[in-house]
C-alpha cells in the first residue's frame, strides 16, 4: 500500500466551459459532454485539461486529472505578474498587464479562471481576436509561462540588478 505524501498541495479546480457534443450514427445522434477545466494551487502552478465523457461529472473528473498531470510553474511578483505580456495560441491573444495592489483581477471568464487558479490577485487583462474558451485558456497559460522575473535576468546577465532602476 502506498503512503500518502505529506507535502501534497490543495488544488483549486475551475470549470471554464461545458459543451454538449453530438456524434451522428446510423440510429440518430449520440450525445456526450466535453469539459474544459483549469486547476491551480494559488501559489504559481496551473494546468488545464479537456475531459470528454457521456456524463458531465465524469467529463469534469477527466479534465481535472489531465490538468493536474500537465501543470506548469509560473513566476509571479507578489499578487501580480512581473511585466506586461501577450500570450498567444492559435487565434487567441491575451494581453496581461501588472497592476498595483488593490486593483483586483480585471479579466473575462476564461482568463479569470486561469489567473484565479494560479494565484494572481491584481492584474489588467484584455482578450484579443477570439473568445474561443479553449484558445483563450491556452493563450493565457502560454503568456504566464513566458513571464520572467528579476532573478532570471540576474542569472542570465550574471550581475545584480538594482530594483530602483526598474
Amino acid at each position: 500500500m502506498r503512503e500518502q505524501r505529506e507535502d501534497r498541495k490543495d488544488f483549486v479546480d475551475k470549470v471554464v466551459k461545458i459543451r454538449r457534443v453530438a456524434k451522428v450514427v446510423k440510429g440518430g445522434r449520440r450525445f456526450s459532454f466535453s469539459a474544459l477545466v483549469v486547476v491551480g494551487d494559488k501559489e504559481g502552478s496551473v494546468g488545464w485539461g479537456l475531459g470528454k465523457a457521456n456524463e458531465v461529472p465524469e467529463a469534469i473528473r477527466k479534465g481535472v486529472e489531465r490538468a493536474k498531470r500537465d501543470m506548469v510553474q509560473v513566476s509571479l511578483d507578489g499578487g501580480t505578474i512581473p511585466h506586461e505580456i501577450i500570450g498567444a495560441y492559435g487565434a487567441g491573444r491575451v494581453l496581461m498587464r501588472p497592476a498595483s495592489k488593490g486593483t483586483g483581477l480585471i479579466a473575462g471568464g476564461a482568463v479569470r479562471a486561469v489567473l484565479e487558479a494560479v494565484g494572481v490577485r491584481d492584474v489588467l487583462t484584455k482578450s484579443l481576436r477570439t473568445n474561443n474558451a479553449n484558445n483563450v485558456v491556452k493563450a493565457t497559460i502560454q503568456g504566464l509561462v513566458n513571464l520572467r522575473d528579476v532573478k532570471y535576468y540576474e542569472a542570465v546577465r550574471e550581475q545584480k540588478i538594482k530594483t530602483s532602476d526598474l
